[in-house]
């Protein structure tokens, strides 16, 4: 049961009306946790940018990847719903790789090393050890692409921790819980 109100267009204050109404004209709708967040278009904004940045990094598939391994840890089911259907239709994942990805996995080599690595950060909090870093770095990895993978971790878990709280209604396919897979 949604927490706070999903606005409807008019109810969009202006300093996020630009940010929204771009991200319903190139998803074709606008989807209810983007009509809940925009109430604050300081953080909305804040996370549009982050999210637009991040978008130029790594591959389509780790990205997504990295989204479903983040959104399992943190119990987003509404996450889940849209990074699975992202990852089938755009960054082309089978549903096993999908369900995969949840795990924290990938069958690509280097794929599965950002994941692993991801997940570490999410399970500990960033307090890695030294041969997770060295595991992700001896997979391809640069510093910089590490640092990528710790800001994606944090993107894909503010929006977690918004749906957690809030609970926007699902307007994605549902997806099997989490004890299930």
């Amino acid at each position: 049961m949604a927490r706070t109100a999903t606005l409807q267009p008019e109810q969009v204050p202006a300093a996020s009306k630009p940010t929204l109404d771009t991200f319903t004209r190139n998803i074709g709708f606008t989807p209810n946790m983007m009509a809940a967040f925009a109430q604050s278009p300081i953080a909305f904004n804040a996370w549009a940018a982050l999210l637009g940045s991040l978008s130029k990094t790594l591959d389509v598939k780790t990205r997504d990847g990295i989204g479903l391994a983040v959104s399992e840890l943190n119990g987003c089911n509404y996450c889940l719903t849209v990074h699975s259907f992202t990852a089938e239709h755009m960054a082309k994942l089978s549903p096993d790789e999908i369900i995969l990805a949840r795990k924290g996995h990938a069958t690509d080599p280097k794929r599965d090393a950002a994941l692993q690595f991801a997940r570490k950060v999410i399970e500990t909090r960033g307090k890695v050890g030294d041969a997770d870093l060295k595991a992700v770095r001896d997979a391809g990895y640069a510093d910089a692409n590490v640092m990528e993978i710790v800001a994606l971790v944090a993107m894909y878990s503010l929006t977690n921790f918004f749906n957690n709280v809030f609970d926007p209604e699902k307007d994605f396919p549902a997806v099997t819980p989490a004890g299930s897979i």
